[in-house]
């Protein structure tokens, strides 16, 4: 069935104008479920837009963090500010942006991955941030949609039969942590409320805003099974958003109860299409004050990027000896 566009300025486009976001670098250590690799081309759009380079990104909503990597890897501002409520996925930057990255990565590369070894560590108390981190990321990497909620089962059959192998690949993770250090310098990162986030950056007129809030609006569910802290207060995140006296994007899924609360503030609305890794056309619907940058979008495919990570670690054998790996995602 042909899927009816519910506004007429973004029409439906055919396959000749699908946009493969697989070129776009693959930056974060996280498979995110929500994660919005598919969006960087139009986040690239919408900053260049402006007539200057913002001051600061701001992204209270981090979660993956592509985003935010991809403004600050880039430079599509002088700054970037991340913050993420979720103390699991806080680990994970805080880990990374303050000082502990090499330590994780060690971690990440020296792990004898197996169901037994990843039940075990996962039932192990943790005392520190950066054993919670390294926790998180191997949950992320074993889970099923790589969800970090509570009941997320622990992959099985995985791809082509790999089982609970098919999305731990240590060097490719190392890699991205390593890259990720080397631009730590311009990311802040809060483990903090959106709402708290928001409002030190209120008056600031050159930073710019990227809000992907859990999808639960009008009750739906999915952010609620996906994040742990899926609950917010919808009607008050659309209210502060009117006070910015920066831009923001922001996006949501495409449901009614949105587009009646973005019409009610006075926002404008665009559906964008896009195809998951399953190659499932979905459509998520952007918001701000002026989308007359979006133009036609096209559908914006989401698929596994042929990302390789050459990476060359020693790591001693109990012979003494060392040894060279390599590996690709």
């Amino acid at each position: 069935m042909p899927q009816t566009f519910l506004f007429p300025g973004l029409q439906q486009q055919d396959e000749s104008t699908v946009v493969n976001v697989a070129s776009v670098p693959q930056r974060s250590p996280f498979r995110y479920p929500g994660g919005k690799t598919w969006l960087v081309p139009l986040l690239r759009r919408w900053i260049k837009s402006k007539q200057r380079r913002p001051s600061v990104c701001v992204e209270p909503f981090a979660g993956g963090g592509i985003i935010s990597l991809t403004v600050a890897f880039e430079e599509l501002a002088t700054h970037v500010v991340m913050a993420e409520l979720d103390a699991q996925v806080a680990s994970v930057w805080q880990t990374i942006l303050e000082g502990d990255a090499k330590w994780l990565i060690n971690r990440i590369l020296n792990f004898d991955l197996s169901p037994e070894t990843v039940k075990a560590e996962l039932n192990n108390a943790v005392d520190s941030s950066k054993e919670l981190a390294f926790q998180t990321i191997l949950k992320n990497r074993t889970a099923h949609g790589g969800i970090l909620a509570e009941g997320a089962g622990v992959l099985k059959n995985g791809e082509n039969g790999k089982g609970i192998r098919s999305r731990w690949y240590p060097q490719t993770i190392a890699k991205r942590i390593s890259n990720i250090e080397y631009v730590k310098n311009r990311i802040d990162f809060f483990h903090e409320d959106a709402f708290i986030i928001l409002e030190q950056h209120r008056q600031d007129a050159n930073a710019v805003f990227f809000l992907d809030p859990p999808y639960t609006a009008g009750g739906k569910n999915a952010g609620s099974r996906l994040y742990t802290h899926s609950q917010i207060d919808h009607e008050r995140l659309f209210t502060v958003c009117e006070s910015l006296r920066g831009d923001f994007l922001m996006t949501y899924d495409n449901a009614e109860e949105v587009r009646i609360l973005s019409a009610k503030h006075g926002f404008e609305t665009k559906p964008v299409s896009m195809k998951n890794t399953h190659h499932a056309e979905m459509t998520e619907l952007l918001i701000g004050r002026n989308l007359n940058w979006v133009m036609d979008g096209g559908i914006f495919r989401e698929e596994p990027v042929p990302y390789k990570a050459e990476m060359t670690i020693d790591r001693k054998r109990s012979t003494g000896k060392r040894n060279s790996k390599k590996s690709k995602c």
